[in-house]
């Protein structure tokens, strides 16, 4: 009688896994630990690239810069000063209706009191009369307040050359500072009378003293 075949897909009762169905089973249930290093290679790979980006876009911008092709705006103010000077139109305010305080910044002694005796003779109402230390250089510095702006523009009709400043103060008076290059008052039957802007011819030309205001007046002896 023929002997029975052995079977040698099971040994002692238990069933023996060839290798093709060992392949077959991990090549089905792949290693979660597998997919993790693979996102891990990803992300470095995208971060590597973003790096080197902006490398390279650093050294492009800084090549630009030192070859003056690319100018960055800086927060530098600039040189130019802005304008300050009043665009209002003025009609001529009378003489007498003016409160005027006359200052000598020059060397010349006496000045500011023979200047102020010529605007007393134009019935201006001559107040303060002293020497004084300016940084502005021209003929003078008219100053007044907002208020005052219409009586100093007659003022600087009577002061050809003459520039304004406004500081300040709330009353109308106005300051008359005489500077190096003060000559002498306009004759005064030939004072333009028609309405008309302040003057700041500073605005159109350097000066040696770029301070705002030329000075604040104090008092001084032998005007």
């Amino acid at each position: 009688m023929a002997r029975k075949a052995k079977d040698v897909s099971v040994l002692h009762g238990h069933r023996v896994v060839t290798g093709p169905e060992l392949r077959a089973t991990f090549e089905a249930e792949p290693d979660p630990d597998d997919s993790v290093r693979l996102r891990r290679r990803v992300v470095h790979g995208v971060v590597l690239v973003l790096l080197v980006g902006i490398i390279i876009a650093a050294i492009i911008t800084a090549l630009a810069i030192i070859t003056g092709q690319l100018k960055i705006p800086t927060a530098e103010a600039s040189k130019q000063p802005a304008a300050v000077c009043p665009t209002a139109t003025f009609d001529y305010t009378p003489n007498d209706k003016i409160n005027l305080n006359v200052y000598n910044s020059t060397n010349r002694p006496g000045l500011a009191r023979t200047v102020a005796d010529e605007f007393v003779a134009r019935k201006f109402v001559v107040g303060t009369v002293a020497n004084t230390q300016a940084g502005y250089r021209g003929v003078a510095a008219v100053v007044s307040g907002a208020a005052g702006q219409s009586a100093a523009f007659s003022v600087q009709r009577n002061v050809p050359g003459s520039d304004y400043f406004q500081d300040e103060r709330t009353d109308a008076s106005v300051d008359v500072i005489l500077t190096g290059d003060y000559k002498e008052l306009a004759p005064g039957d030939r004072v333009d009378q028609t309405p008309g802007q302040l003057s700041c011819p500073r605005e159109s030309k350097r000066i040696a003293d770029p301070d705002k205001w030329p000075v604040i007046p104090t008092a001084g002896a032998k005007p």
